[in-house]
């Protein structure tokens, strides 16, 4: 098994929040690696990584960064695959970070999640994917139609909650 997706994060602190995006890649059975790589202290080992991803296999990049940040921006421009940035709330509540990965000059895009967003950035990367494999296509249909059905559920149990003031 080979990996189709990258989970790089600056550091294992940033691991707690990572960790959402490792549970639904696996949960959708997608295979991905996790590594930590830092644009600052080891700018040889991504420069390695981001110019050997395609041919290793790797499809998207889900890249982790906080405060300055560099690590999704650094990556995606030493390669044409789609790179995911997830800001991680470290200092200035996040905002920081965030605002680091979305200015990013012409040429160089990184797709951005929340402030904190990993599961999102899985869900964005197994879109991606899905987009050239039927059965991941079809398990993308699934995951959205059990979100519909979360929320009619959910309104189903609050027509049930009653309050003396409360219409309907």
């Amino acid at each position: 098994m080979e990996p189709k997706v990258s989970i790089i994060m600056g550091s294992t602190s940033d691991l707690p929040v990572m960790e959402e995006a490792a549970k639904f890649l696996d949960n959708m059975e997608i295979p991905f690696e996790m590594n930590a790589l830092s644009a600052h202290r080891t700018p040889e080992k991504v420069e390695e990584f981001a110019k050997n991803a395609y041919q290793r296999g790797i499809r998207v990049i889900i890249a982790a960064a906080g405060m300055a940040a560099h690590l999704p921006g650094v990556i995606a421009s030493m390669t044409v695959l789609p790179v995911i940035g997830v800001p991680i709330k470290s200092s200035l509540e996040g905002l920081d970070a965030m605002l680091a990965i979305l200015q990013m000059p012409p040429g160089i895009p990184v797709a951005t999640v929340t402030i904190n967003g990993a599961q999102n950035a899985a869900i964005l990367a197994a879109e991606i994917l899905a987009t050239s494999d039927a059965g991941l296509h079809q398990k993308m249909i699934t995951f959205k139609e059990n979100l519909k059905e979360k929320i009619i559920k959910a309104n189903e149990d609050l027509a049930n909650v009653k309050y003396k003031f409360k219409v309907g």
